[in-house]
């Protein structure tokens, strides 16, 4: 276990707080527990392999976990479907192994985030099952509307409005039970709650201080900026009967998009402020993320700003979809090119200079390995640059960066090329959907948007040695619930960890810098040569500056004008970081050039 003394951050500007945040330079690591280590052969990691781990994330550095959901849970959307709060699934352990994470954790300096999914249920939690029984305590907790007049309960064209789930069909499942639809903006199995009901908010703050008094520093909020729909004055979802707000045209596939009336609802503010009143005043030391569908830059560093109390940052999502457009949403590819990634970045790095904090991410449990998606996976070498090129320019960017489990590895996409091997529901049902179903795409076409967008991308066991089932469960046990890489056996942690020059090393040094260098977690941003494909910007903190240079390409380019005029007579001691060793890095500024998938940090 290596030991970092970390620099004291002088007086300048991070979230607009003071004194600055304790995460304003710090890096998050995301665990997703099912693919992380399975301590007794059951094919599942699980919260005791995830201890017997902690050794080999300090050694990493990060600062905080991001734990995944592992409450008790029917699984259909891998927990994101909570069946009760406050207990752990035994897929994963128990209460005491979630208490002996905490601990092992904070005995570490390592934070505990949890994961926690507000915006719907199970269908198998008890408030459900309450208020499909017509419980009157329970009865508003979820979305229930009669079917429309004239139609057969349960039969298509009978919902209350034509809106679509997330994940493919409508978003509304009739229950014979309460007689009535139920609003489902994902799966039939995970309800909404209504939280315009105050019971609702009063229940899901209970819940969450039973955690913090527990020990946890707080958590990562799957989709909340979904959680306040758009109603018209008496109280009704647009476009169900009676509404004086129409819903949008319906699509190709027969539904229309709910997102527009649900996300950044009129009064998420309202309940975000609320939240922290109720759940995080007096507390120190905790953090809050959201995920932020329908919010763009602007409003993140509104929703982010500490003055208002709400959250103190978000994912956005503008940059995952650089790359998609078509019929078949994200699994409909497209060109994209560096000034589109560049454009977003810029954004939310100027719309969060004042006030708010960016979040940086490129890879989590619901993106596809970025090394496959904007790098070079076709051979080891190019593979392993790439990702660091990758890992420079995210985590030399203004914010908190995140590193989603197997990412310091260079981790790839999955290589799967059947649709049987998929376990995820949104692969599985947008592909009945839109191929079997609308016809929409073609076997082919979706067949080659999964290998490059399912979220299973992300979610293969974690390849910690070049053993059958890479070290994730014992080889005599039962095989992991999904399939492991083939390429665990040359890329691995067992490979990386005490190389020198691996891709895991070079996370390793990104995250000492920032905890290091000043300048990297507080540094103003600034984009230089805008006008070309090579991604390049400056951080500027006092006197300390840094340049980054980054080559996202295969091919050999020169350096722009912009750049080579900040670099005064190249010197390998002024080499901050790069992908190259610091000789190597200076010949080629010299010379005018950037080689391919070259990532450089230059202090000026």
């Amino acid at each position: 276990m290596t030991t970092i003394q970390r620099a004291p951050l002088p007086q300048g500007h991070s979230n607009g707080a003071e004194p600055h945040p304790w995460w304003a330079n710090a890096v998050v690591y995301q665990v997703y527990p099912r693919s992380f280590q399975d301590s007794n052969g059951d094919g599942y990691g699980d919260l005791p392999g995830l201890i017997s781990r902690l050794d080999y994330l300090a050694e990493l550095g990060v600062d905080v976990i991001w734990l995944s959901p592992v409450y008790v849970s029917p699984q259909e959307d891998n927990g994101y479907d909570i069946a009760d709060y406050q207990d752990i699934d035994p897929m994963f352990g128990t209460l005491a192994d979630m208490d002996a994470l905490i601990a092992a954790a904070h005995a570490r300096g390592i934070k505990i985030v949890m994961d926690l999914v507000a915006n719907h249920t199970s269908d198998e939690h008890a408030w459900f099952q309450a208020s499909r029984a017509g419980d009157a305590d329970y009865a508003d907790f979820y979305w229930w509307q009669p079917a429309r007049e004239g139609k057969v309960p349960g039969t298509p064209g009978a919902e209350p409005n034509d809106w679509g789930s997330l994940f493919g069909g409508p978003a509304w499942t009739w229950d014979p039970q309460r007689q009535a639809y139920y609003l489902h903006l994902f799966s039939p199995k995970q309800p909404d709650l209504n939280w315009e009901n105050p019971r609702v908010r009063e229940a899901i703050y209970k819940m969450m201080n039973w955690w913090m008094d527990r020990g946890v520093d707080g958590f990562r909020m799957d989709v909340i900026t979904l959680i306040s729909k758009r109603l018209d004055d008496a109280g009704r979802l647009p476009g169900t009967p009676g509404s004086t707000i129409e819903a949008l045209p319906a699509g190709d596939d027969g539904y229309s998009s709910a997102i527009p009336f649900s996300a950044d609802g009129p009064r998420l503010e309202e309940f975000l402020a609320q939240m922290r009143r109720e759940v995080f005043a007096g507390r120190d030391g905790f953090l809050t993320i959201g995920e932020a569908i329908g919010v763009d830059s602007a409003r993140a560093g509104q929703i982010t700003d500490p003055a208002r109390g709400e959250l103190d940052m978000l994912f956005l999502f503008d940059h995952t979809g650089i790359d998609q457009g078509g019929p078949a949403g994200k699994f409909s590819l497209v060109p994209w090119k560096v000034s589109d990634l560049r454009g977003v970045f810029e954004r939310y790095e100027r719309d969060t200079a004042e006030r708010g904090w960016p979040s940086l991410y490129f890879c989590n449990h619901d993106q596809p390995r970025v090394v496959s998606r904007w790098g070079d996976d076709s051979t080891p070498q190019l593979r392993a640059r790439s990702a660091k090129a990758l890992a420079l320019l995210l985590h030399l960017h203004r914010g908190t960066p995140f590193i989603y489990q197997g990412e310091e590895l260079g981790m790839t996409n999955a290589g799967y090329t059947s649709l049987v091997q998929y376990r995820d529901v949104e692969s599985v049902n947008l592909y009945g959907q839109l191929v079997r179903d609308a016809g929409v795409v073609s076997h082919e076409e979706m067949m080659r948007g999964l290998a490059a967008m399912s979220r299973d991308n992300a979610r293969t066991p974690m390849q910690w040695d070049d053993s059958p089932f890479a070290g994730f469960t014992s080889p005599g046990g039962v095989a992991p619930w999904i399939d492991v890489n083939d390429n665990h056996v040359e890329l691995n942690a067992r490979a990386q960890v005490d190389d020198p020059d691996s891709v895991f090393s070079f996370y390793r040094r990104l995250i000492e810098l920032r905890h290091t260098e000043p300048v990297v977690a507080l540094g103003d941003w600034r984009v230089v040569d805008p006008d070309t494909e090579v991604y390049a910007f400056t951080r500027r903190l006092g006197r300390a500056g840094l340049l980054v240079v980054v080559n996202l390409s295969g091919q050999r380019v020169q350096l722009p004008a912009a750049s080579a005029a900040l670099i005064d007579r190249p010197d390998p001691e002024r080499v901050l970081i790069a992908n190259d060793a610091p000789d190597d890095v200076v010949a080629a500024l010299r010379a005018g050039r950037l080689e391919p998938w070259s990532a450089l940090a230059y202090r000026i």
